[in-house]
């Protein structure tokens, strides 16, 4: 058993300690947030990710797990630091490090023994060594400590499974002896570790969320060329997916990312690589995809209602993927600001984010079901696969809106069975299939015939 101390309890923070305690390990949780850490210590999780709830209040029940608001009882035992704060994007896209110097300065002046810091919060290429030199700066008296990179690789709704379950485990430092260490902690893991030096390890993580970023805006990309071509992109990258060079995962055409990870990183690192002379013209166009994917849901429904002045619109998921309550750059926000500049009412529902909803969208009125969230609307249009969406009674729903239009943001119907059911439906680059019942013939074959 080691003793493990986590700053910070946000998404990444809880389930890396919670997940540590689980391997059984003694973990001390820190976060400056006094309700945040008052809702931990009596059983409440303050955040939703599916299993998590049972597993921190496991650990706490067999004292593997604790909560403090204190860097000094955080680190009175500590071996073992991981700073795992907020980087958010500053205003040209650049990570805001704040958190992360306050969080180093702390453990500085309040460190007593020797300590191995490991960074978990996604930063910048050089933060590592940033970090050691403020470290060094702030120390009361000089105490030896070394600095590990280990960036996270979690995903919001299968986090815990993520962290249990890593591809694989990477971790940078210029201290060999310290990165084996922290090796260790992960063996239980059975997870292949890449040891390499700190700016590789951040650079990886950087690397790795622009990739999957790109994927989605790639295939988003050929989504709108399918749409006007005729071609429908599902079978387009199903097709694609069988290449083993290519695959099939992060090929599904929607209404782009959202989230606390891709947009932030992708504009970090095009930041970083403007900052230092290179020219990220792809990271550049990857955003702008991502942005028009937005839009052209806008764009879909002014086509089919003409004005949106009055009409009613219903948004089907509010959470920027299924499985959390994240609404941070989800798309319901930008797509709810846009319609409602238009004029149109706006409703939403969530399984489960309308709590964080009534925060960041107060203008959006909730329902408290698919079903009522149809009544007298003019569309609907689905933003968030939640299974629950998937096995709606649609004859139920197609009876209670007042015009039959869904606008498939996720492509999780079927346009011809969405045909007979009676509604005016369009997803994403559904080709021939998405002119709900016309059949959309490529321009050149209608060039052909009237010739």
């Amino acid at each position: 058993m080691k003793n493990i101390t986590v700053i910070g309890t946000g998404y990444v923070g809880l389930v890396t300690g919670t997940c540590f305690a689980d391997l059984g390990n003694r973990v001390v949780c820190v976060d400056i947030d006094e309700q945040k850490i008052e809702t931990l210590r009596t059983g409440g999780v303050p955040i939703y990710e599916p299993g998590l709830t049972d597993v921190v209040r496991r650990n706490v029940a067999a004292d593997r797990l604790h909560f403090t608001t204190s860097y000094e009882e955080g680190l009175r035992e500590a071996e073992f630091v991981f700073i795992a704060v907020g980087t958010p994007s500053g205003v040209d896209g650049e990570a805001d490090l704040q958190y992360v110097r306050m969080a180093a300065e702390t453990i500085a002046e309040t460190m007593t023994h020797p300590l191995i810091i490991i960074n978990k919060s996604t930063v910048p290429v050089g933060t590592g060594d940033w970090v050691a030199d403020i470290i060094a700066l702030h120390q009361q008296e000089p105490i030896p400590f070394s600095v590990v990179s280990c960036p996270e690789f979690l995903r919001e709704g299968s986090a815990i499974g993520d962290f249990m379950n890593p591809d694989r485990v990477v971790l940078g430092s210029l201290d060999r002896e310290a990165a084996e260490k922290v090796a260790q902690l992960h063996l239980p893991l059975r997870a292949p570790i890449v040891l390499t030096d700190l700016r590789t390890a951040e650079m990886i993580k950087y690397a790795s969320n622009a990739f999957l970023a790109t994927r989605i805006s790639f295939i988003n990309e050929i989504a709108a060329i399918c749409e006007r071509l005729g071609a429908d992109v599902k079978e387009v990258a199903a097709g694609m997916g069988y290449d083993k060079r290519i695959g099939r995962s992060f090929l599904d055409a929607g209404v782009g990312f959202g989230g606390s990870c891709f947009p932030k990183d992708v504009k970090a690192l095009e930041y970083m690589g403007l900052l230092h002379g290179a020219h990220p013209a792809l990271l550049r166009a990857v955003m702008d995809i991502n942005r028009d994917q937005r839009r052209q849901v806008v764009h879909k429904l002014r086509d089919a209602l003409g004005s949106l002045s009055g009409r009613k619109i219903g948004l089907l998921g509010l959470a920027f993927k299924p499985n959390t309550d994240d609404m941070r750059d989800a798309p319901s926000v930008e797509i709810a600001g846009m319609l409602q500049h238009d004029g149109a009412e706006v409703w939403g529902y969530d399984p489960v984010a309308h709590p964080v909803a009534e925060r960041v969208m107060p203008d959006v009125m909730l329902a408290d079901s698919p079903y009522d969230l149809a009544v007298g609307s003019d569309a609907l249009v689905l933003l968030t696969e939640w299974n629950e969406f998937k096995h709606l009674d649609l004859e139920r729903i197609r009876e209670a809106m007042r015009m039959p239009i869904i606008v498939d943001g996720r492509n999780v119907y079927e346009p011809p069975a969405m045909r007979e059911a009676g509604f005016v439906y369009l997803g994403i680059g559904r080709g021939y299939s998405s002119d709900s019942g016309v059949s959309a013939k490529p321009r050149a074959f209608a060039a052909q015939e009237r010739e």
